[in-house]
């Protein structure tokens, strides 16, 4: 329909009604050799990102975290082991395929007694109100169609004095990175895409992607609107990645 609004799937302009799809098929894609791509395009770095976020996280035992857009379960796995058998991990993903390929991995690993597996949209999250202690999602929110209904949903499921991490690439902060950066995302990372997965344009739509998400201090702004308050972010690799922080008072 002529009058269906829009939203942007990379640099191209489509229906709202099909981004989730669109995202969807990126991932269907790429999810049998995800975490081999993750290593290859951050040159490991991915790793010591996501150790940062937990150690922002401040969860402890017997706590419940809800880990969106959580992939192959990278962070779902360090918080199994901090929350212990008393609590809860929420293994969270809107991607049948990302989901499937973290269930097998967290059951490989012995993670079973105090991980569930839920196919959810961050936009409309079918959790009571108040439920979370901590709720994460790392490099997924750029995907999201709706942003900030989507931050709106996650503060509504966490509990008070909880919190939400954002893990997410980011705008770098120094102009020489800049360059370099938009030479590797355009140009290298495409091609290692296709050498590996065979799939050159789901890796242009990443790149792509990447570059139309909010900056730092517009995201913060985003978590603010969504109710979290002390929130701050933290760059990492000159602004490559940041982790946002926002607390639920």
């Amino acid at each position: 329909m002529k009058d269906e609004k829009t939203t942007h799937f990379g640099y191209q302009d489509v229906p709202v009604s099909e981004k989730a799809g669109r995202v969807r098929q990126v991932f269907d894609s790429v999810a049998n050799k995800y975490d081999l791509m993750n290593d290859l395009m951050s040159f490991g770095i991915h790793r010591l990102w996501k150790r940062q976020t937990i150690e922002m996280s401040g969860v402890r035992q017997g706590q419940r975290v809800l880990d969106l857009a959580a992939g192959t379960g990278d962070l779902s796995a360090r918080f199994s082991g901090l929350v212990g058998n008393e609590g809860e991990v929420v293994f969270s993903d809107i991607n049948a395929a990302m989901l499937s390929q973290g269930r097998d991995r967290m059951i490989d690993e012995g993670r079973v007694a105090n991980v569930r597996y839920v196919q959810a949209d961050a936009q409309y999250l079918p959790f009571p109100d108040d439920h979370f202690d901590c709720v994460t999602i790392g490099f997924g929110l750029r995907n999201v169609t709706n942003k900030q209904l989507a931050l709106n949903a996650i503060f509504r499921v966490v509990k008070p004095g909880g919190r939400l991490l954002v893990l997410e690439f980011s705008k770098p902060v120094l102009q020489p990175l800049q360059k370099v950066y938009d030479l590797y995302s355009f140009t290298l990372l495409p091609k290692i895409g296709k050498l590996v997965t065979q799939d050159e344009e789901s890796y242009r739509y990443l790149a792509e992607s990447i570059r139309m998400h909010p900056d730092q201090e517009t995201l913060k702004g985003m978590l603010e609107h969504a109710g979290f308050e002390r929130c701050d972010y933290f760059n990492l690799t000159g602004g490559v990645v940041a982790i946002h922080r926002g607390y639920k008072v």
